[in-house]
């Protein structure tokens, strides 16, 4: 156990608090639900970062390791879109969501000069 508190400072949990009410106003997402994520993400990373400085004393890589296994990046919007095209088979009809992914892939695209 750690002998140091896993608190957010006051002027964190207020942006996550204007965030919420931004959110509820936008969509009426839940601002206890948005709070209580950000909250966890962060003591999350506290945690994880802690941890990383442990692993710095014994060796300099495993602290790569440990971040690389415990916070991989999200796949980019045209990797989740080559997937799914990849993974088609004959008659495949993809959702809505598919579709939508795909799309905003290819709009990402340059379009040609």
């Amino acid at each position: 156990m750690t002998d140091y508190p896993i608190t957010p400072p006051p002027e964190l949990v207020q942006q996550w608090d204007e965030e919420a009410i931004e959110l509820w106003a936008a969509n009426d997402t839940p601002t206890s639900s948005h709070i209580a994520t950000r909250a966890a993400q962060w003591g999350a990373d506290q945690e994880l970062e802690a941890c990383c400085a442990l692993m710095e004393l014994s060796d300099i890589h495993a602290r790569d390791f440990l971040q690389s296994a415990r916070r991989p990046k999200r796949p980019s919007l045209k990797e989740l879109a080559l997937a799914l095209v990849e993974q088609h088979e004959d008659g495949w009809r993809p959702s809505p969501k598919d579709w939508d992914t795909i799309r905003r892939a290819l709009e990402q695209l340059p379009d040609p000069s």
